[in-house]
C-alpha cells in the first residue's frame, strides 16, 4: 500500500498539508499537538501582551486582523479587544460565495466589536473566471480565495502603516505538524506563495501568464488590472512599514471547538444552519459555501480523502472523538461527491457536470488511485479497497 495511515488519527501519508511518520506511525501532525500539553501557556500569554504593547499607537490602529467572519476570526478579535484592550483594524477578502449565516457573521463584527472594517470584494465577473482557471490549472476553484486571505491583510497593513498583523493558527502546524510550536514561526512571503498558493501567483492568471504556462488555451481576458486585490507589495513596501504577522496559536492553547462555543455564547455567531454534504461539523468554512463541498470533493479526487478526515483529526487529537469514530466519519463522507453544491457551482461559471468530470480526474495522484475494470479504485483507512465510480470517458 502507497497510502499509510497515523496510528492515532486518520491522516494519510500522501496529504495536501506535508507530514511524516515516526518509527510507531505516529504523523507529525499528532506529535505536534502533543507539544501543547509541554507548554507553559501563561508564560505565553505574557509574551503576547510584550509583544502587542510594543504595537500600541496613539495615532494609528494597534493591529490588523484578516477576518472571516468565522469562529477563529471572533476568537481572534474577542481576544484583541477584550484580552489585550488593543484597537484593530479588521480586513477581509470576500470571495462571493458565503453562506447566508457566514455572511450575517462576518458583517455583524463591526457592531459586536466596535471596530473598524475594511472588505474588499472583487468584481463578480473577475471572481468567476478565477473559478474557472483555477479548477482547469490546477483543480482548485479556490484558489483566488487562498490568494486573497494572504494578500489583502498585507497590502491594507502597508497601506494604513499598520505594523503588525494577528493571525489565528497556522493551519499546515495544526494540521499536518509543519513546525514546531518552539519555532514561534510567523507569517511569510514565501509561506503564501510556495504552500497557500503552491507556487502560482496573481500574474498567471493574466492571459500574458497562462500564455507563459503553455495553457493560453485557459486565457479568460483577465489583466494586471483586474487583479490589483491580488498583488502581494514589494519586499521595500513591507520593510518601509516593518510588517510582520504573528499567529495567536502560538501564545494561546488553540482548541477551535471551545473558541466557537465561545463566541455562540458571548457574540451570538451563527453555526451553518444546513448540513455539509462532505464532513459532520458545522462549525468551519462559513466564508465559502464551496469549500466544504466540491473544493474539498476535490481533495478527495487528489490525495483520496477530504474535510471529514481534517476535522476529525482535529477532534481526535482535541480527546472528542475515538479513531474508530474518526474512521466512520471517514466512511461517511470522504466520497460523497456534493450534488446540491456542485449543481450550484456548475451554473455559476457555465460549466456540464461530464466536463467537470473529465478535468477532476486529470488531477487524481497516481500513488492514491489506480484504474480496475474501468472505475477508480483506491485502498482505505479501514482496510478495504472501494471504488468510487468511473473513469470519465466510460461515464457517458
Amino acid at each position: 500500500m502507497s497510502v499509510r495511515y497515523c496510528t492515532k488519527c486518520v491522516y494519510p501519508s500522501i496529504s495536501a498539508a506535508p507530514l511524516t511518520f515516526d518509527d510507531n506511525g505516529v504523523c507529525s501532525g499528532c506529535r505536534i499537538h502533543n507539544q501543547k500539553k509541554q507548554i507553559d501557556w501563561q508564560q505565553r500569554w505574557q509574551w503576547l501582551k510584550t509583544l502587542t504593547d510594543e504595537y500600541c499607537s496613539q495615532n494609528n490602529y494597534d493591529i490588523v486582523i484578516p477576518v472571516s467572519g468565522g469562529k477563529d476570526s471572533y476568537f481572534q478579535t474577542h481576544i484583541a479587544v477584550k484580552e489585550l484592550g488593543l484597537k484593530p483594524l479588521l480586513v477581509t477578502y470576500h470571495g462571493n460565495n458565503y453562506l447566508p449565516e457566514g455572511e450575517y457573521n462576518l458583517y455583524r463584527m463591526r457592531e459586536v466589536f466596535d471596530c473598524d472594517h475594511i472588505i474588499v470584494r472583487p468584481s463578480v465577473d473577475i471572481l468567476i473566471k478565477m473559478n474557472r482557471i483555477g479548477f482547469k490549472l490546477q483543480g482548485d476553484m479556490n484558489w483566488h480565495g487562498h490568494c486573497g486571505i494572504f494578500t489583502v491583510p498585507i497590502q491594507v497593513a502597508v497601506r494604513y502603516k499598520v505594523p503588525l498583523i494577528l493571525w489565528g493558527e497556522h493551519g499546515f502546524m495544526d494540521l499536518g505538524g509543519m513546525y514546531s510550536y518552539n519555532d514561534l514561526v510567523e507569517f511569510t512571503a514565501k509561506f503564501r506563495l510556495e504552500h497557500a498558493l503552491r507556487g502560482y501567483d496573481w500574474y498567471d492568471f493574466t492571459d500574458e501568464g497562462l500564455n507563459k504556462l503553455g495553457r493560453p488555451d485557459l486565457q479568460e481576458g483577465l489583466t494586471t488590472k483586474d487583479l490589483l486585490w491580488a498583488q502581494y507589495p514589494s519586499d521595500d513596501e513591507i520593510d518601509a512599514i516593518g510588517v510582520r504577522g504573528i499567529y495567536l496559536g502560538n501564545f494561546i492553547n488553540w482548541e477551535a471547538n471551545e473558541h466557537s462555543k465561545l463566541v455562540i455564547e458571548q457574540y451570538g455567531w451563527k453555526p451553518a444552519q444546513q448540513p455539509f454534504e462532505r464532513t459532520y461539523r458545522m462549525i468551519s468554512n462559513l466564508d465559502d459555501m464551496h469549500e466544504n463541498g466540491i473544493h474539498d470533493y476535490l481533495k478527495f479526487i487528489k490525495f483520496g480523502y477530504g474535510r471529514a478526515s481534517d476535522h476529525a483529526c482535529k477532534d481526535i487529537r482535541a480527546g472528542l472523538m475515538t479513531r474508530e469514530q474518526g474512521i466512520e466519519m471517514v466512511r461517511k463522507y470522504d466520497s460523497v461527491k456534493p450534488r446540491r453544491d456542485l449543481e450550484r457551482w456548475l451554473e455559476y461559471v457555465g460549466m456540464s457536470e461530464s466536463e467537470f468530470d473529465e478535468i477532476c480526474d486529470q488531477f487524481r495522484n497516481p500513488r492514491v488511485w489506480r484504474v480496475e475494470d474501468g472505475q477508480w479504485v483506491k485502498d482505505n483507512i479501514w482496510g478495504k479497497p472501494s471504488a468510487y465510480g468511473l473513469i470519465s470517458d466510460q461515464a457517458d
